[in-house]
């Protein structure tokens, strides 16, 4: 596992995941454990934008230039002798997920989807949009003492005319993310800890091979070992897809032929998420969810450009 040298822009965050970076350099956070959305100032100061409560998780900007959050409706937290926050499954007042979206002028928030054409929401996860103006997201499900949801993958319009399920079933996919040449859909399962690739043949649809074992159609690009699980993805301009990994705390690079390029450690066992920033696209923002920190280090490459 290789090091970098970084620098923890905040603290004091409450399980923050989603990291958007602005054009003026502040990073939009969500914090799944206090249901709020929250701008990180470059000196690190902290404004709530929005309060959607819930468990608000992952986030993207949209072609109007809101907000678009999956929220998975909360978790139920514990605390561990460290003082480390883990989501400790369903909460307890839960009533189903939802894609929000959120005015980031007024903090607005609007619910957009409770549903897709198949199923009530269980616990939407991360979001990425396309260069048609739609959007990918994951549905990871939820998880009760006995039992847990099977999870999917969608494709919705911000207009609210329709969220399509495109992938049924996986098991609690989490990262979800395009190439730069907007031919992949990447998904990341966080408990089998499994890379999937998806061929995108127009806006929302995807070419598929159904079979034992990937009863989705994917193509199984990485599967590596050892106790580790996968969560948000983001992706370099060079096509490789960068993955928080949780449990041993690190940003994995897969290349797009499912070669591990890196394995970047970090002072948390719970780096979530990842996004880039900056004017060359290598300012590395990383999510320490436990911890409650968003942490910033120098990219070898710089990150995909977002859609907007």
């Amino acid at each position: 596992m290789s090091e970098v040298e970084y620098e923890i822009v905040t603290t004091g965050l409450g399980f923050p995941e989603g990291p958007v970076v602005m054009p003026d350099g502040s990073v939009i956070v969500v914090e799944i454990a206090t249901g709020d959305i929250t701008r990180v100032a470059p000196d690190g100061s902290k404004t709530r934008v929005a309060h959607p409560g819930g468990g608000p998780n992952g986030a993207a900007l949209g072609p109007d230039g809101a907000l678009y959050v999956c929220n998975n409706g909360g978790f139920r937290w514990r605390e561990d002798a460290q003082g480390a926050l883990h989501p400790a499954g369903q909460a307890e007042d839960y009533d189903g997920g939802r894609i929000e979206r959120i005015d980031l002028e007024t903090g607005e928030v609007t619910v957009l989807y409770t549903a897709s054409d198949k199923a009530p929401l269980k616990g939407p996860n991360d979001i990425v949009f396309d260069a048609d103006g739609g959007f990918w997201c994951t549905d990871h499900g939820k998880v009760r003492e006995r039992d847990q949801d099977r999870g999917a993958v969608l494709y919705g319009r911000i207009d609210g005319s329709g969220l399509t399920e495109v992938l049924f079933p996986m098991y609690g996919p989490n990262g979800v993310g395009r190439s730069p040449d907007g031919k992949t859909l990447w998904v990341a399962e966080t408990f089998s800890c499994r890379l999937w690739a998806f061929d995108v043949i127009a806006p929302g649809q995807l070419k598929t091979d159904p079979r034992p074992g990937a009863l989705h159609g994917g193509r199984l690009v990485a599967s590596p070992e050892g106790l580790r699980g996968f969560d948000s993805l983001a992706v370099d301009a060079e096509g490789n897809v960068c993955i928080g990994q949780i449990y041993t705390g690190a940003i994995l690079i897969v290349s797009p032929e499912g070669r591990i390029v890196d394995d970047i450690a970090m002072p948390d066992p719970f780096a979530t998420n990842i996004a880039f920033g900056g004017d060359d696209m290598k300012d590395a923002y990383v999510t320490l969810s436990s911890t409650g920190q968003l942490l910033r280090y120098r990219s070898e490459r710089p990150g995909l450009q977002n859609a907007f």
